[in-house]
């Protein structure tokens, strides 16, 4: 079983004195409504709070601990990493940086890397060499214009949350940069009249199209094949550089290394994080070597790509490959969908949708019923199940990728007694 070791070599009693959360609010910034309870460990998909009480992790991070909690892989390769070297500076060569990053060019479709530390600052990477690219490939471009989707999400710096196509993250934080422009999801109408409507004007013109295979914090929402074939023969006629951002996708999560693949369609640029170093903080921005615009001091990150996030990251992906995590996700990721749908089945008044690839999955909470799905999420975390929302009305399933077929069966299990409840009270 992929997960025996885990469980054998990580169930270590914690010293974490008692949790005083009162003491934590009085020094941390409140920038997260956080659930009531705190984590102290974890081993495989399960998690155990400072009080003792066991969880089943079908949150992972939000789509993050890719190899679970306490991975014997990950834990060899940072002990091997920070006893070695943990950090030096990108004035030199990393040769561990150059391994990570060959892996991913001989695993994707893309050329070269840049590294960084999440997936806001490879997004904005991204955003940067578009932007890069039009003022030194393309003639006549003063405003370049950047085309993304309504509901989409593509993180938490200006840029990125202006990039992101959803007002409630953007409140507040006006006057937000100029370049960027909104389309519906899956309508290829929209950007057909979107790339008419910006290059009218003389000094502005749409040169890049960023946009998720699949909408995560939009809804768990997939794209739609035909719309992203489309999508990339109206790039290739304009002269647009397509962006796909995978950061919650991507590193297997699909059922493939790559979102893209599931599509079937090659983007010029394709940004990852989450799940590529297994919880240890990444980011990555691949490109084509035709749109590797950037030269020597026009961008740069202190941290990125540094030795010990690199083992970090090696570890994680080799072993994505060596114990044949993909076919697990692919799997599991079935079986879990065929019990969501029996769910929505039972209970037509609640549910309206089952969607999602692999083991990312959301389930809808009809919107003509009060019920939230922060609420379910709460129910479910009593009961020693975790879960996270993609919205108001979306319960998201992104466990771990090494789960087993015993623990999507009670996980859901957990979910099932937690919704006959809830309906009873609805």
């Amino acid at each position: 079983m992929i997960q025996s070791t885990i469980l054998e070599n990580s169930l270590i009693k914690s010293d974490t004195a008692e949790f005083d959360r009162d003491r934590f609010d009085s020094s941390v910034m409140q920038t997260y409504g956080r659930f009531p309870i705190a984590i102290d460990r974890g081993a495989g998909c399960r998690l155990w709070d400072t009080e003792g009480k066991e969880y089943l992790d079908f949150v992972a991070g939000i789509a993050t601990c890719t190899l679970g909690h306490a991975h014997p892989a990950l834990i060899a390769a940072v002990t091997e990493q920070i006893q070695k070297l943990h950090h030096v500076s990108n004035l030199y060569y990393i040769p561990e940086q150059g391994q990570l990053a060959e892996w991913l060019v001989k695993n994707s479709c893309m050329d070269k890397v840049f590294f960084c530390n999440s997936g806001a600052e490879a997004n904005e990477a991204a955003i940067k060499l578009v932007r890069k690219y039009a003022h030194s490939h393309l003639e006549k471009v003063e405003n370049p214009i950047i085309l993304t989707a309504k509901s989409s999400f593509h993180g938490r710096t200006l840029a990125t949350i202006t990039a992101t196509g959803q007002e409630k993250y953007q409140k507040g934080f006006h006057p937000l940069p100029e370049g960027f422009a909104y389309v519906p999801y899956n309508d290829i109408t929209a950007v057909e009249n979107a790339i008419t409507d910006l290059d009218e004007g003389t000094l502005s013109r749409v040169v890049g199209i960023m946009i998720e295979p699949l909408q995560g914090e939009g809804g768990v929402r997939p794209g739609d094949l035909e719309y992203f074939l489309r999508l990339r023969k109206i790039c290739d006629e304009n002269n647009i550089l397509l962006v796909f951002d995978e950061v919650q996708v991507g590193v297997g999560r699909s059922g493939k290394l790559w979102g893209y693949e599931k599509l079937g369609v090659k983007p010029d640029i394709l940004t990852s994080a989450k799940g590529l170093a297994g919880g240890i903080p990444i980011g990555a921005m691949l490109c084509k070597d035709s749109c590797a615009a950037f030269e020597p001091g026009n961008h740069a990150s202190t941290f990125g790509g540094n030795p010990f996030v690199c083992a970090s990251a090696l570890a994680v992906l080799q072993t994505i490959e060596t114990e044949n995590i993909l076919q697990n996700v692919q799997q599991r990721g079935e079986q879990l969908r065929v019990r969501l749908r029996a769910i929505a089945q039972k209970y037509p008044n609640l549910f309206t949708e089952v969607r999602g690839w692999g083991l990312i999955n959301g389930l809808e909470i009809s919107s003509e019923i009060e019920l939230t799905s922060i609420e379910v999420v709460k129910a479910a975390m009593d009961q020693g199940l975790l879960l996270a929302p993609a919205g108001a009305k979306v319960l998201r399933f992104v466990p771990p990728l090494i789960i087993s077929q015993e623990e999507v069966d009670q996980g859901i299990n957990i979910l099932e007694a937690v919704i006959e409840q809830l309906s009873v009270d609805t």
